[in-house]
């Protein structure tokens, strides 16, 4: 197996090891955002020594899958096979070839964009139910790898699937984004060396998907490279969003809705909140819509304080769909050196801010290996109160709720040198956290958290932080 171009996924390398290991038949469903290397990560570790690998294309009918379906296993079978009229005649023909490989090596079938290949009324689920079912389920020496961007597909009609393939997968793998540690490493492999400032920036645009990193340059500034991303005509990601969600999701207008709603408000909406915005229908349709948005990973759904569902905030959690937005919607193509003239603009600063607040989020595990409660459990959530005429409302963007009965309220803050607390923003920290403790009546013990670029500098205010957090300790890899 080769994994010599593979950054990071030593968990997942292990699982797939784990399986083609085995001495029973598997079914692997690997699924995660498009883009983030799925297809990348099987081809490598298997170096593309598939018994047989078909790839599903999109927008295409059930006749021109099948028509590849018989290129690929003419190819691979070298006979003479004919063009199956139906699914469940192609996987006949499958077992058929299958039945010809020596049964004493393990056998890897590799399907990729599943989701693809399943058309309206094409038959396609039920025949590979059928098949697996039947034959690919008693066979030993068989690894079938199902793989997709449509994670909403592969979670229904594959993971929790309620008829023919009910728990019938031997392994499941999420592939996430690169964490901060695993983007450098990707960075410093393509020869580029940036301040870890300028990775944490970029990290904030572009996430850790590995498609979009590999188109960075490192003869060229940081900022020059998202202006040529983004920014000047026809850029590289100019028409990215569109084909994002239009492949990922049917009815993709409603949840392109749906995620620009949530780009207006950084602590995100309620589901009453989202359908007074967007002018959605509340029915089980919106339901699933927001399920599919939090397993495809594009929304994050954060639990209010307490754990009173009605005010789980659903957040707006894709860094790209952040960013696009923000500045590109509406900025495309007019300034090509955009994302280079505003350096010291206020909008870039407030988008800095709350972004690197989502960041965090993304990095808790770092954040509480830095603070010394790795093994502690702790949930993490938000926590806000409304203001009336008598009192002013209070918002705690990120709070961990540890088991030892101690809460961390955390203040994230995204700067380019170490953040000063003065006087007025001391007395609101302390309006905060005095009227989280009324409101909730919580008796835990109260510790400040800072997580910053640079760190806090000493003064008079800042006795109270009882732990820091640094952007070099968000790079650790763990």
């Amino acid at each position: 197996m080769a994994k010599d171009l593979i950054i990071g996924r030593q968990k997942e390398i292990e699982q797939i090891n784990e399986c083609y290991e085995s001495k029973e038949s598997q079914l692997v469903i690997l699924y995660g955002r498009r883009r983030v290397g799925k297809t990348f990560l099987i081809n490598q570790i298997f170096d593309e020594q598939f018994a047989f690998k078909l790839v599903g294309d999109y927008n295409q009918n059930k006749e021109e899958q099948l028509y590849n379906f018989y290129e690929e296993l003419k190819r691979k079978s070298k006979t003479e096979v004919s063009v199956p009229q139906s699914w469940r005649e192609a996987f006949f023909q499958l077992r058929d070839y299958i039945d010809t490989l020596p049964r004493d090596k393990k056998q890897v079938i590799f399907f990729d964009e599943m989701p693809w290949l399943d058309n309206h009324k094409s038959g396609f689920l039920e025949a590979f139910e059928y098949f697996w079912n039947s034959y690919g389920a008693s066979k030993n020496n068989l690894m079938l790898i199902v793989c997709g961007s449509a994670t909403s597909w592969l979670i229904e009609h594959i993971d929790h699937n309620k008829g023919g393939l009910f728990n019938r997968q031997n392994c499941r793998i999420y592939l996430e984004p690169f964490n901060l540690y695993e983007t450098e490493q990707f960075l410093l492999s393509r020869n580029i060396h940036w301040s870890r400032y300028d990775i944490c920036e970029c990290y904030m645009i572009l996430g850790g998907i590995p498609f979009y990193l590999n188109l960075l340059k490192g003869s060229i500034p940081y900022s020059a490279n998202i202006d040529n991303l983004f920014f000047k005509k026809r850029a590289a990601l100019w028409d990215e969003f569109e084909h994002l969600y239009n492949t990922l999701f049917t009815n993709s207008e409603a949840y392109i809705k749906i995620v620009e709603v949530l780009s207006e408000k950084r602590i995100g909406f309620s589901r009453k909140e989202l359908v007074e915005k967007s002018k959605l229908s509340d029915n089980s349709l919106l339901t699933k819509m927001i399920k599919n948005l939090v397993d495809s990973g594009f929304v994050r759904e954060y639990p209010f304080y307490g754990n009173k569902k009605r005010q789980t905030k659903y957040q707006l959690a894709d860094f790209y769909t952040m960013f696009y937005f923000k500045f590109v919607k509406e900025n495309a193509g007019k300034d090509e050196h955009f994302w280079s003239n505003t350096l010291d603009n206020q909008a870039r600063k407030s988008w800095a801010g709350f972004t690197f607040e989502q960041l965090c989020k993304d990095h808790i595990r770092q954040i509480k290996q830095k603070i010394g409660i790795s093994g502690v459990l702790a949930n993490v959530s938000t926590w806000f109160v409304q203001g009336d005429e008598e009192s002013e409302g209070a918002q705690i963007d990120m709070l961990i709720d540890r088991r030892d009965r101690v809460i961390n309220i955390c203040e994230m803050k995204f700067v380019n040198d170490e953040y000063v607390i003065d006087k007025n923003y001391d007395q609101d920290i302390r309006r905060k956290i005095s009227k989280f403790q009324s409101t909730t009546g919580t008796k835990k013990v109260i510790q400040l958290t800072f997580v910053t670029t640079y760190g806090v500098k000493l003064n008079m205010y800042s006795q109270r932080i009882s732990s820091q957090v640094l952007l070099d300790d968000l790079f650790v890899n763990l």
